[in-house]
């Protein structure tokens, strides 16, 4: 009888559990509404795996942890909730454009890191996707922008260059030359 126990708890540990909300979903827009399809093209739906909230089948969204890759080699990976990005995430753009960071209402909300295919590299808070409150730009050559952003702006900040002498410095986005 014991032996038939541990057996039965290895087989109920090693298998999904009933109900557990995992799996891979392929989504399509279809008149203007996107569906979610348990089979679908690679080459031309969006791709989901990782969990997701359960409910009708129209109501099935992204929860939790999950990738999602797009046709056209846009991809996600991170937390996600009620059907959007939010949490800590990692989006690639097929250009090779990288961010690393926090995510709110599915796009870059909070501190993070973007790289730049042109070797520029951003660290520092996001607003709506775009860079907002401080943050350090480095460019490819070494100079630097260190202050802060306003709705992706620089706002408030000094520009320095590769050996960290003043070029110049930015005042509510006006440039004060040194």
């Amino acid at each position: 009888m014991k032996h038939i126990l541990i057996l039965i708890s290895i087989l109920l540990l090693s298998c999904p559990v009933i109900g557990e909300d995992t799996g891979i979903l392929f989504f399509r827009e279809v008149e203007g509404k996107w569906l979610w399809f348990e089979d679908g093209n690679k080459d031309k739906d969006v791709i989901y795996r990782g969990e997701f909230k359960d409910g009708w089948f129209e109501d099935i969204q992204p929860n939790g942890q999950g990738s999602i890759s797009y046709p056209n080699g846009r991809n996600y990976d991170g937390e996600w909730k009620d059907g959007k990005k939010y949490g800590q995430g990692t989006l690639t753009i097929p250009n090779g454009e990288k961010y690393v960071g926090e995510f709110k209402n599915g796009v870059p909300n909070g501190q993070g890191t973007t790289t730049f295919p042109d070797g520029r590299k951003y660290v520092g808070g996001h607003k709506n996707n775009k860079k907002d409150g401080q943050g350090i730009m480095t460019l490819p050559d070494g100079k630097k922008y260190v202050g802060e952003y306003k709705n992706g702006k620089t706002w408030n900040g000094t520009f320095y260059d590769k050996n960290g002498n003043i070029l110049f410095m930015v005042k509510e986005h006006s440039l004060f030359l040194m």
